[in-house]
């Protein structure tokens, strides 16, 4: 199933971030895409999300330097919007995988499409990675752990869920019960004739 293989890469990329552990290491995708392009998507879409956990860690600090924080919010601002333009490089490889499908009588368009679903799907990975970790921290309350370990069970039980409705949307659309249809998030801030700020700095 689809959703096996996404799990798998996203704990693939979060252990091998994870041994420099540092968002200022070199990306090195494992797969190529030309041989594997869906492999090649997914694994760079939960790197951009693993590195933007630890970013949004980092510009918590309440001790951090002004100059940094608004560095790292530029950061954050650019890693964001490679992850949009990720998920739509996904939908893009749906959309041409399925392109030939002809709809049945009565099929239905999905909420969300493919990419959207997945891109919870890395995030889960990333919560249940770090939750994990809180149930066996050595410095942590025993409360805290147990807390933690029932906040666990509960992400685990909706990773099942997601990645079956998933594989689901997907073998829907593969048999014509449902369609695609990929609107663009058309992003207006990052524009410098659609955001009136950047409009009035030219």
């Amino acid at each position: 199933m689809f959703s096996s293989k996404a799990n798998s890469i996203f704990q693939e990329v979060i252990t091998s971030y994870k041994v420099l552990n540092s968002v200022d290491q070199p990306f090195q995708n494992k797969y190529d895409k030309d041989q594997d392009l869906i492999a090649h998507l997914l694994f760079r879409k939960c790197w951009i999300d693993t590195v933007q956990w630890a970013y949004e860690d980092i510009i918590r600090d309440p001790n951090i330097d002004p100059v940094g924080a608004l560095k790292l919010k530029r950061m954050i601002d650019a890693s964001n919007q490679d992850r949009t333009d990720t998920v739509e490089f996904i939908d893009s490889y749906f959309l041409n995988t399925y392109k030939d499908i002809q709809p049945t009588p009565g099929a239905k368009i999905n909420s969300e499409s493919p990419a959207w679903a997945i891109d919870r799907l890395s995030i889960l990975a990333l919560k249940i990675f770090h939750m994990q970790l809180e149930t066996v921290r050595e410095d942590a309350s025993e409360s805290h752990q147990k807390n933690c370990l029932t906040k666990l069970n509960t992400l685990l039980e909706q990773r099942t869920d997601l990645s079956s409705a998933i594989d689901d949307l997907l073998e829907d659309i593969s048999s014509g019960h449902k369609y695609m249809k990929v609107y663009k998030q058309m992003k207006m801030y990052n524009d410098d004739e659609l955001n009136p700020v950047l409009r009035g700095t030219k």
